[in-house]
């Protein structure tokens, strides 16, 4: 059963930000290529100055990103430009975006607090594989600040909730902003503090499980190690002490806004073979099929079927290729679950990129030949311009292959999935120390 609760969260002051875009930013993992500094000249208050801070050449034990960031939370609460709420409350966040091909989508998600349970116990389940370097980044924040900033997004069976979300925000008074990067998506805030209301959305959640992480795998396995780490600090705690909660956003997997998007793999620094020498031999597993250009590949990328995955294969000419045969994937990994086998991205990786092209795991994981791009405009302009070889384009992972490796116990390899729109930092922050009582 899943432990769920509101919280008083701590909120930009809208008597004092009177523009809640120009402090909001993407999650801590998403702020790269030059958007730091962007956040930074937005607003001298905008939240990535303490989830993503800049590092200081004189940085040492006494001074660092994060006691920095520390102290711009504990100063934003005394001016008054932060403030806490004055009752427990829930939160829900409506997420309205239009996808390429012009259909309209609104995603809505429940704010609350989560009680932190291990992996092994059932109630949360996790998809992907998880590195330690963002894991010891994210718990030195947490030592610092006591507070969680970012979200964990995670999914939940059924769909009544979003029933009664609607009854809440009816009556509540929201916000709105749009975030700098994903400037397209209109982000609308509800504070829900109707104790009936809680009550009801509470116990309808309690009995659930199988809640499945769709993105913050880190925050959450650091949440559960600073949870430790504060328990033996403090044994005497009560079971409600805010660190042994970690502020999650809850979405429906039934959601009709609930979308994934295909993360493309682009390979540089490699100078083992030629496009054709891979094309080649990418032939004892995939057939490949010349395409014209870009569109043709899109086409033929959109009638995949389950037991035949393809992908797009670009070197500066466009061809598609299809496992031929999914015994071999089964050959080749008898331990695996079926579900994981068949993955589109797990078959590109021991595949092509390993068997074929002879990047070990090991590469991949140090990402010394592999970026992976959201906009694979990025990918096709790097291989044109000599900056990179090679473009894998690749189809989305479908939501029920998500629930089945899951189910399976299966982790999927990292960045198998991007669901879309990312839940945003710096809407609401949930105090966690060890004086926090939910």
């Amino acid at each position: 059963m899943a432990t769920i609760k509101s919280f008083r969260g701590t909120r930009y002051n809208p008597e004092e930000i009177d523009d809640l875009s120009s402090v909001v930013s993407q999650p801590y993992d998403r702020v790269r290529h030059g958007l730091q500094d962007k956040y930074y000249d937005q607003s001298p208050y905008n939240v990535v100055r303490i989830i993503r801070g800049k590092e200081e050449p004189e940085d040492g034990e006494e001074e660092n990103v994060y006691t920095r960031a520390r102290d711009y939370y504990e100063s934003w609460l005394d001016e008054g430009v932060l403030k806490r709420e004055d009752a427990p409350a829930l939160y829900v966040l409506r997420q309205s975006f239009t996808l390429p091909d012009g259909t309209e989508k609104t995603r809505q998600g429940l704010i609350a607090a989560l009680e932190l349970v291990p992996f092994d116990e059932g109630t949360v389940l996790p998809h992907e594989r998880t590195h330690s370097g963002p894991k010891v980044d994210r718990l030195n924040l947490m030592r610092a600040t006591e507070v969680n900033f970012g979200h964990i997004f995670m999914l939940y069976p059924g769909d009544k909730i979003n029933q009664l979300l609607d009854e809440a925000v009816e009556k509540a008074e929201g916000l709105e902003a749009r975030e700098l990067f994903e400037k397209d998506v209109l982000q609308e805030f509800y504070p829900v503090t109707d104790p009936e209301i809680i009550e009801g959305v509470l116990e309808e959640m309690a009995p659930k499980r199988n809640l499945i992480i769709a993105d913050g795998h880190h925050r959450y396995e650091t949440a559960l190690n600073y949870r430790d780490e504060m328990r033996e600090k403090h044994p005497d705690a009560p079971p409600d002490a805010g660190f042994n909660y970690r502020m999650v956003t809850f979405v429906s997997m039934d959601d009709p806004g609930l979308v994934i998007l295909p993360t493309h793999r682009l390979v540089h620094s490699y100078g083992k073979m030629r496009g054709d020498e891979i094309l080649e031999g990418a032939q004892e597993y995939f057939r490949t099929i010349p395409v014209p250009d870009r569109e043709a590949l899109e086409e033929a990328l959109d009638e995949a079927t389950p037991d035949h995955p393809r992908f797009g294969f670009y070197d500066g000419s466009y061809t598609v290729l299809e496992l031929e045969d999914s015994d071999v994937m089964d050959r080749l990994l008898p331990g695996r679950d079926p579900a994981w086998r068949m993955l589109d991205v797990t078959v590109l990786h021991e595949l092509l990129i390993q068997r074929v092209m002879d990047i070990s795991e090991e590469a991949v994981e140090r990402k010394e030949n592999i970026e992976y791009l959201r906009d694979p405009q990025m990918g096709y302009d790097a291989v044109d311009n000599g900056e990179a070889q090679f473009l894998c384009i690749m189809n989305p992972t479908r939501m029920e292959q998500v629930r089945a490796c899951t189910a399976a116990g299966e982790k999927m390899p990292q960045k198998s999935t991007d669901f879309y729109p990312k839940v945003i930092s710096g809407l609401v922050m949930m105090p966690i120390g060890a004086d926090e009582q939910l």
